[in-house]
């Protein structure tokens, strides 16, 4: 007995990053917010505007390159690399000396 498959309809807005000015949202308000802290830090708007201005061009390239970065980089914490290429670690084992 063959049975018909089940279509479920999934809207496009379902698979789509919530962005703000094509930055990914919490990218975005971090550019904000560590904007807002270097003019409140250095008491120049030219710096907040250029602090800001840098990290959303790079949120957007973010967001553009790859939607779910922030989410791969904050899991990567917590996990163990398994291989790093840049440390040696000599493989342990036995010598035999032939007399």
């Amino acid at each position: 007995m063959a049975q018909t498959p089940t279509f479920h309809p999934v809207y496009k807005s379902m698979n789509k990053p919530l962005t703000i000015w094509g930055a990914e949202r919490r990218l975005f308000f971090l550019a904000a917010i560590l904007g807002s802290a270097t003019f409140n830090f250095f008491g120049s708007l030219v710096g907040g505007v250029l602090m800001f201005g840098a990290l959303f061009v790079a949120a957007r390239w973010a967001t553009t390159s790859d939607p779910e970065v922030l989410r791969i980089l904050l899991n990567s914490s917590r996990f163990r690399a398994h291989y790093d290429p840049a440390k040696f670690e000599g493989l342990e084992g036995r010598t035999i000396h032939r007399d």
